[in-house]
């Protein structure tokens, strides 16, 4: 049979999971990396549409057909080097980024119901197997300046813009307030979606680029913006969105009811050995938790729940699961790790047992009508409040950006939502109301994908260049 009908006869392989009873009392990843001719046999089953709807689908618009076409050819490099001309993280976009609902899900063969290509573990395979067989990004033809760039935070954003700016000879110099680089890559995002030494490659990688780290770091406590501003022909903030959203709900203030980011940080630093001294570890072993919410940070507490042993968990979103935000392989993968969903739950309150424990009170929803972005609105059903009797509630509403104590005094405006107002259509891409800082990711869109800050990094970078007439 011809390569042209692969898809018929390869089925898509994403890797091969690490069964439920095995991985859920581990902190590592649970998918297998493709060996070569898996990844090779995946690469061959593209159909190389004529206007390839995965490509439009990236937010960062990588070139799929065109790096899954080297890899069926064994051109390893070759594939690397273009993967990294869309994106500066493409082995971590392999591993957490919701494909299904961006590339793959526009695959023409998932479309026809054939599953999709197998696009996210085609990409982590490029470079992780290009990097352990000494593939590094090509230097030779920088033409050095004698710019260079501060950059305010480590995370996907920054590391973004550090990628272009190195590549056109500005220098980079990347602050960040905690011990190592990824910000919420590394302190965020569980080891069984991402495991640390992936980062520490990266690091290495950035470093032998010329990109300079200067961590535990933080700005206005450790050095002020005006230093910044003094010493350095421009400044990129990337900082993030970690502002905790609350509920509104009476009790969220009680013992026992935690924030989800302090907690997954709290996680991983004690699995790093890293936990700062007279920080205790958060366990929920033996416990009953309840996590609410319906995004990836919600299934991320989830999981860790039940890998620290928990003795139950318990997820409640107060839309249905076809609504809900989160990545629909992550859910299944809770489901399949013992994570029980509740759907069409709203929680009003929380009260403390005599015994100390919570009792979570929620109602049933149904779905009304459409709010302003489209989404149909949760509407409490009457008479439906029931407790649910608990250790701990873990709130994942999500994140906001808010404005650092410096950025009235630096005229830095933002919006009423406390993102950083730096558009992208402008004559300098993404730059804020001080023309001399430039900003991007969920600093200034709000809490968001990790492909999304890496790309918005890229642009501000852009920006950077021409304000600095290097371009």
């Amino acid at each position: 049979m011809s390569d042209v009908f692969q898809f018929l006869n390869v089925a898509r392989n994403p890797g091969e999971k690490v069964p439920a009873a095995e991985r859920k009392i581990v902190f590592k990843e649970i998918y297998s990396p493709l060996s070569k001719g898996d990844a090779g046999e995946q690469a061959g089953r593209c159909l190389s549409c004529g206007n390839p709807y995965c490509e439009w689908e990236c937010p960062v618009h990588n070139y799929i057909p065109n790096w899954l076409q080297l890899v069926q050819e064994g051109k390893l490099f070759e594939a690397a080097e273009l993967s990294h001309k869309t994106n500066s993280l493409p082995e971590i976009c392999g591993r957490v980024c919701p494909q299904d609902r961006l590339c793959e899900g526009a695959c023409t063969l998932n479309q026809g119901g054939f599953g999709a290509v197998s696009i996210g573990s085609v990409e982590k395979y490029i470079t992780d197997t290009a990097f352990k067989q000494g593939w590094r990004p090509d230097m030779s033809n920088v033409i050095w300046t004698d710019k260079k760039v501060a950059v305010i935070g480590a995370g996907p954003a920054g590391l973004g813009c550090a990628d272009i700016l190195v590549r056109n000879g500005v220098k980079p110099v990347v602050f960040d307030r905690y011990e190592q680089i990824g910000g919420l890559l590394t302190y965020g995002i569980p080891e069984f979606k991402l495991e640390k030494e992936v980062m520490q490659t990266r690091r290495e990688v950035m470093e032998g680029m010329g990109i300079e780290f200067r961590l535990n770091t933080e700005i206005g406590r450790d050095i002020s913006i005006e230093e910044l501003l003094r010493d350095y022909d421009a400044v990129f903030m990337g900082m993030g969105a970690y502002k905790y959203m609350k509920g509104g709900f009476a009790g969220e203030e009680l013992p026992g009811v935690l924030e989800a980011l302090p907690f997954l940080i709290n996680n991983v630093r004690n699995n790093m050995g890293t936990l700062p001294e007279g920080e205790a570890y958060v366990s929920m072993e033996g416990k009953r938790v309840v996590v609410l919410g319906g995004g990836d940070t919600s299934m991320d507490c989830n999981r860790t729940s039940i890998r620290q042993g928990a003795k139950s968990v318990i997820c409640a979103y107060r839309r249905d699961e076809a609504n809900m935000p989160g990545s629909k392989r992550e859910v299944a993968n809770a489901k399949e790790e013992g994570v029980v969903f509740n759907w069409n739950s709203q929680p009003v309150g929380i009260e403390q047992n005599a015994d100390g424990s919570l009792k979570l009170k929620l109602v049933t929803t149904q779905l009304g009508a459409p709010d302003e972005k489209g989404r149909r609105k949760p509407e409490v059903v009457a008479g439906s409040e029931v407790g649910i009797d608990c250790d701990h509630v873990i709130v994942a509403f999500g994140f906001q950006a808010e404005a650092a104590s410096w950025f009235e005094g630096q005229s830095i405006k933002t919006d009423d939502w406390g993102r950083t107002v730096a558009p992208f259509k402008q004559q300098f891409k993404h730059q804020t109301s001080n023309p001399k800082v430039f900003a991007g990711g969920d600093q200034v869109r709000g809490a968001d994908l990790v492909v999304r800050a890496v790309y918005e990094g890229r642009q501000a970078a852009e920006g950077i260049l021409e304000y600095l007439n290097v371009w």
